[in-house]
């Protein structure tokens, strides 16, 4: 999957954040920062792979991206526009057409008492794509075509459907308002391995016919490897690094990069069984106060969180 986006002279920036913060609780004792200054570039075309441990901040950081969560500060440009603030209903209309979300939960994010036919038609009339019931019923045909779901099932209701069935059904209403990026927030972990790898093909031949853009939230690394183009490694609400999908599994350098990879599992049952897991000590990135640690550029698209004197260790370590 990896080089979706070929040569830096062909990158076009479809997502720009900066300094993003989101704070739960602010100045209380039971305050929260859950996305702690977290900055990225997302190219049109590619898959933009998020990991980390649960509780990371991953996915509050997909739903401030969409605007499903307010900002604490920062900003968000998308397609060379400050959305950061839009608040007018028409704006918020125009965004959301643009950019969708395909959710955890498959069956929470459908309303069990609408058929699909209505969860999928609803979305198509209120952005006003199509303007007759002909032409809704002809999309929503096309959509169910598209995910791989029967139309013999479109008066079905969704707990009539399979977890897998129901995430394809989600991806319809994602896409049902043509739009040109996705956030798919753990979009897999519910769902068994085969029907996982059903669902990351789908996604994959969708890119590639409709030039989708992808941000793939996610804690299963070898899928995340399999379907990203960069990857960005988060923890206690930071991205602690960043690189190319192969470069990051082939030469990780932050402590907990290695530590998360040393964990996931092999399909090789004899490495698996011979290879040593690596703890991380979280006082590494506990920096004392006075001293400012952030992205540096190690090797040409590869970014450690660190401080500067510990730039030229990070640099050996790929010499």
């Amino acid at each position: 999957m990896a080089g979706a986006v070929e040569g830096a002279a062909k990158k076009e920036e479809i997502l720009t954040v900066r300094n993003l913060h989101k704070i739960f609780n602010a100045r209380k004792k039971s305050e929260v920062r859950a996305v702690d200054d977290v900055s990225f570039t997302i190219y049109k075309g590619e898959t933009f792979g998020l990991v980390g441990e649960s509780g990371s901040g991953k996915s509050t950081t997909g739903r401030v991206v969409i605007k499903l969560d307010d900002i604490t500060s920062g900003t968000v440009i998308y397609k060379g526009e400050d959305i950061t603030h839009i608040k007018k209903k028409s704006e918020l209309l125009s965004f959301r057409q643009s950019m969708q979300m395909i959710f955890q939960d498959p069956f929470a994010s459908l309303n069990p008492r609408i058929p699909v036919k209505k969860i999928l038609g609803d979305a198509l009339r209120i952005h006003g794509i199509c303007k007759t019931e002909q032409e809704v019923s002809k999309r929503v045909f096309e959509l169910l075509d598209t995910v791989g779901i029967n139309r013999a099932y479109v008066n079905r209701y969704p707990t009539e459907f399979s977890g897998g069935q129901c995430q394809r059904i989600g991806i319809a209403r994602a896409l049902c308002v043509n739009p040109d990026f996705i956030i798919a927030d753990e979009c897999l972990s519910a769902l068994d391995v085969s029907i996982q790898a059903q669902i990351v093909n789908l996604l994959i031949q969708l890119q590639k016919e409709q030039g989708m853009t992808y941000l793939f939230i996610a804690h299963d690394l070898a899928m995340v490897k399999y379907i990203s183009d960069r990857i960005g490694v988060m923890k206690d609400g930071k991205i602690l690094e960043m690189a190319p999908a192969n470069e990051l599994y082939s030469h990780p350098l932050h402590p907990y990069t290695i530590s998360l990879l040393s964990a996931s599992p092999l399909t090789d049952l004899i490495a698996e069984r011979q290879r040593q897991r690596i703890d991380y000590d979280p006082a590494y990135h506990q920096y004392p106060e006075g001293t400012d640690p952030k992205m540096h550029e190690i090797a040409p698209g590869h970014f450690v969180y660190c401080l500067e004197e510990e730039v030229s260790k990070y640099k050996q370590q790929l010499a």
